[in-house]
């Protein structure tokens, strides 16, 4: 039985992976062929100035590299998800156990997928056409409505408003699971700005839902284990093409639309689960926290030391500007995302 259960996870991961390998030369055709990359070469920081550090390592790239590469991710993922379902009606015995589109545990992180994608993808679309795509508070506002819509489900229709904590246990946080639900949303979009290094944010999502695949696996959540592993099959196969030199970009459309799914699965895997989902997400994802701390660390230091803490922020661009190689960054993140990875699952089924 153990083996059928784990097969139900890898079978859709190894779908999802072969779909986004097949699907990827026909996406890459068409983004060059359109030239659907960024048409002015030049990123500004948050204080309204260009960004000299990050324009002097990147500003070569930033133009002639085509946006959209999430659509790899997220196609691969629903592509998978709607194929499995439609099997399963047509051909219940084999397939009706691979499927995992289910209300109580995938309806809420399918949903945030979908719906971070399409918003991500207008930013992207932006973009290219020569704007400078939506205003960060715009983006953060985005991703609050979504998450909010999220957070509702989960206190009305799902009955969670509690989150399980170290030491303290089940916490009932009443109403107040809606917002919080949302910062934790907002706080996990801010560390898809890992995305900027060939490689780096690929890989570092990939492990991330590997991690969460296996705490679902364990508390017997096949539904939530089958679709984390299933975007990292996904993910798998961006990372294929996005080896340096990469093809494209994830951006927007892949960010948001990962970021807001790994909420949902997070809270899934807490209470839900009689798991620690949300505790042992700031391990397992300490490569975000990590980016969007040293983003705060940054801005602390410009605005209130008059000075900057880091050469660049986020901290990946950091090492790259103190010389470390695209490579080694990428690398490094990675060996550090599965130490964190394992560390957090292991805590998760203490």
């Amino acid at each position: 039985m153990e083996n059928f259960d784990a097969m139900r996870i890898f079978i859709p991961a190894t779908i999802a992976f072969l779909i986004g390998i097949g699907i990827t030369p026909f996406l890459a055709h068409f983004l060059y062929r359109n030239r659907l990359w960024k048409q002015k070469a030049g990123k500004i920081a948050l204080d309204g100035k260009p960004a000299e550090e990050f324009n002097r390592l990147h500003e070569s790239r930033e133009v002639g590299v085509p946006r959209f590469g999430g659509i790899v991710v997220w196609a691969s993922v629903l592509l998978t998800a709607d194929l499995l379902a439609v099997l399963a009606r047509a051909f219940p015995e084999p397939f009706a156990n691979i499927a995992f589109i289910s209300r109580n545990q995938t309806w809420v992180p399918l949903a945030a997928l979908a719906a971070g994608a399409f918003v991500g993808f207008l930013d992207d679309l932006f973009e290219v056409a020569g704007r400078k795509g939506m205003r960060l508070h715009s983006r953060l506002f985005m991703v609050a409505i979504v998450a909010l819509l999220c957070a509702w489900w989960f206190y009305d229709k799902l009955g969670v408003s509690a989150v399980n904590l170290p030491l303290a246990g089940v916490t009932e946080l009443g109403i107040l699971f809606v917002p919080f639900f949302v910062l934790v949303a907002l706080f996990i979009y801010a560390g898809g700005v890992i995305d900027g290094i060939d490689g780096l944010a690929g890989g570092t999502f990939a492990i991330i839902f590997a991690a969460y695949a296996g705490i679902a696996f364990f508390q017997n959540q096949m539904d939530i284990a089958a679709l984390s592993a299933t975007i990292s099959g996904g993910l798998l196969a961006f990372l294929w093409f996005n080896i340096p030199p990469a093809r494209f970009y994830l951006s927007e459309t892949g960010t948001m639309g990962l970021t807001l799914a790994l909420t949902g699965i997070a809270f899934l895997t807490d209470t839900l689960g009689d798991g620690m989902g949300i505790a042992v997400l700031p391990v397992i994802g300490v490569l975000l926290v990590a980016t969007v701390a040293s983003n705060i660390i940054q801005i602390f230091g410009k605005k209130v030391l008059g000075r900057k803490i880091f050469r660049i922020a986020p901290l990946h661009h950091h090492f790259e500007s103190i010389g470390w190689p695209p490579y080694k960054v990428t690398m490094r993140y990675w060996v550090v995302g599965v130490v964190a990875a394992v560390a957090g699952m292991s805590m998760a089924l203490l």
